[in-house]
Formats: C-alpha cells, sequence, structure tokens
C-alpha cells in the first residue's frame, strides 16, 4: 500500500469506530415499547427502520417485505402522533422502539438502528429501509429474500446495492388519493429512466449517484445539491460494521464495492420512493418547519417551497412502470449472472 492508502485505512477505521460509540451512546434515547426478538431465530431475515407518522404506507410496507421474506422487522418510532406506534404495536413480527430524540443529530436514524444491528443482526441478513421505500430486485415475484442472499453467500458478496428510484403521478403530486394498503404504484405509475449521473467517491470507494425528477426539477441550476440516491440496503451484519451517511455508504469500506471495477455487473436491485403520494404536500410544509432531514435545511427551503405548490412532476420523456424485467432492459438493475 502507498503512504496515501495507509493514510486513508487509518483514518476509515476511526471513523467507523466513532459511529459505532456514537451509537452505543446514543442507546439511552430508545424506549423499548414491544421486544419480540425472542422469537428470532438462526438465518432470519431481518428488517430496520426509523418511522414517523407513516401510518399510511406502513400496512403496504410490511405487507411487500414481507412477503419478500422478511422475518422479523426492528423499527424505532420518532415522535409519531398519527397512529404509526399503535399500528406497529399490534403486528406479531415487529419489536419496537420509541423515541423523541432529534432524528437529524442521531444521522437521521442511523446511530438507533446501528445499536439495534449490533444487538439483533449480528450474523443476519439485514434490510434497512425508510418507510416510503420498497425494495424490488431481479425475479422478486418469484424468488423470495431467502434465495437472493444464499446466492449471495454463494458467490460471495456480502451486500448489494439498490438505486431509489422515485416513482410519481401523472398530473400534480396531490391529485390522486391513496388507500393505505394500495400498491403504490397503482398511482405512482411513472419513473425517469435517464439523467442519472454516477461518481466513485474516495476513500470510501462507494458509489454516488444523483439525477431523477428532483434533480431536474427542483435543483437544476445546483445539481450537486440533489438528493443522493444509491443506497446499499441488504447487507449480511456484523457488529463492528456502520453505515456512515443513511445507508449510502458503509465501513469497511469493502461492502461498498457493489460494483464491478473492471465494467461488468454486480447483482442489483431497486428501491421504488414512494414519496410523492398526495401527502407530500402537508408532510413538506411540516417537514420545513421541523428541519430535520438535512444537515443545513435552511438551504433546502426553496426545495419544500416548491413541493407546497403540488408540482407536475410528469413530462413527455417520463417512462411508465412496467416491471422489473423493464427495468433490468432499461440498466436500472442487474441479476448480476444470478441464473
Amino acid at each position: 500500500m502507498t503512504r496515501q492508502e495507509l493514510i486513508d485505512a487509518y483514518r476509515l477505521r476511526w471513523k467507523r469506530r466513532r459511529h459505532l460509540w456514537r451509537s452505543v451512546r446514543k442507546r439511552r434515547q430508545l424506549r423499548n415499547l414491544t421486544d419480540r426478538t425472542g422469537a428470532i431465530k438462526p438465518g432470519a431475515i431481518l428488517c430496520f427502520s426509523t418511522v414517523r407518522n407513516e401510518a399510511v404506507r406502513l400496512p403496504y410496507f410490511l405487507a411487500h417485505h414481507r412477503r419478500l421474506g422478511v422475518d422479523h422487522f426492528l423499527m424505532v418510532v420518532n415522535g409519531s402522533d398519527d397512529g404509526t406506534r399503535e399500528l406497529l404495536e399490534a403486528q406479531p413480527d415487529v419489536s419496537l422502539w420509541e423515541t423523541d430524540a432529534s432524528y437529524r443529530l442521531s444521522r437521521f436514524g442511523v446511530d438507533w438502528l446501528t445499536w439495534l444491528m449490533i444487538r439483533h443482526g449480528h450474523g443476519h441478513w439485514c434490510l434497512t429501509l425508510d418507510a416510503d421505500e420498497i425494495l424490488i430486485y431481479p425475479y422478486w415475484e418469484s424468488r423470495p429474500l431467502p434465495a437472493l442472499t444464499g446466492w449471495l453467500d454463494q458467490i460471495g458478496e456480502p451486500s448489494m446495492g439498490a438505486m431509489m428510484l422515485d416513482m410519481y403521478p401523472k398530473g400534480p403530486v396531490d391529485g390522486s388519493n391513496y388507500a393505505p394498503g394500495q400498491d403504490p404504484t397503482e398511482v405512482l405509475g411513472w419513473f425517469d429512466a435517464g439523467n442519472y449521473r454516477i461518481t466513485r467517491q474516495m476513500p470510501a470507494e462507494n458509489l454516488w449517484i444523483q439525477g431523477g425528477p428532483r434533480a431536474r426539477m427542483f435543483f437544476a441550476a445546483e445539481p450537486e445539491r440533489a438528493p443522493t440516491l444509491n443506497k446499499i440496503p441488504l447487507v449480511r451484519w456484523h457488529r463492528r460494521y456502520a453505515y456512515v451517511n443513511s445507508t449510502h455508504s458503509l465501513l469497511p469500506k469493502r461492502l461498498n464495492q457493489i460494483y464491478d471495477w473492471e465494467g461488468g455487473e454486480k447483482p442489483s436491485g431497486l428501491l421504488l420512493h414512494t414519496k410523492f403520494l398526495n401527502t407530500i404536500v402537508a408532510r413538506s410544509a411540516e417537514e420545513q418547519a421541523r428541519a430535520e432531514h438535512f444537515n443545513n435545511s435552511a438551504l433546502y427551503d426553496d426545495y419544500y417551497d416548491a413541493l407546497q405548490q403540488a408540482p407536475d412532476l410528469w413530462t413527455p420523456f417520463s417512462t411508465r412502470y412496467r416491471g422489473w424485467r423493464h427495468l433490468e432492459a432499461l440498466g436500472l438493475m442487474s441479476r448480476g449472472g444470478w441464473p
């Protein structure tokens, strides 16, 4: 290794340790409401999430990921007042914690989830998602997660990446009603097939993807400020691992290598992002006032102001959602050799 590589490795190692220590300290902010972790069996696939006021999205979120093969959900509810807590407490496969502490100062919930993953995720394949993210991957309708993770184990891949794909309606974002439990793609049936830019960040060697409707609609003048779309939601967890910022990158850095250095393809999925349900207008006003979703929230006031005007994200170049095979043909996900 070069001198710079040794310096980078040292810094990343201490960065990971700092994040783990933060999570251990932040555990005091969590109050357990329902602990069913005793039911977790060896080999179980776990899903971790921090949620706030997601009673509308959670029925489909839970049903979809159960269908994929999630055995147990470990969730943190952060200051909800819409029935989210009560809904989750009633689920037999959910263990639930509550906190009123700052979402932003917990690294957007990552500190809380890292502690739960240290305690309960070690050795398991773990899926870390937001409530507005729906995981799909090649063959997802016929091959559940145990088939996918079994194959990833077989080929020696400890993690799988998934780009966040913003889904949106045709017409104003508040123009289509959504019923809890409904497949959100029935009302959010469109996406951008192109206009994505990808770079590789050093020294962690993670991908950085930006683009889609939010970049072209709200950040055209400053594309570098557009939301980050790359995520690594599926990992065979070890108690010494740590997410760096949301699920965009991980340490140790080898977990970020969800791409082929030599130009080939590795398996990847997509997170169908359901942010643009009709609830987005009221939700944007609330989140702008809370200032909990960005490190410097004042820089994003124009973004929130625009969302509150119920914009129409659809253009003649928008692409209709037609299932995973179409998405793979567009180059947005890959089987990566999965037979």
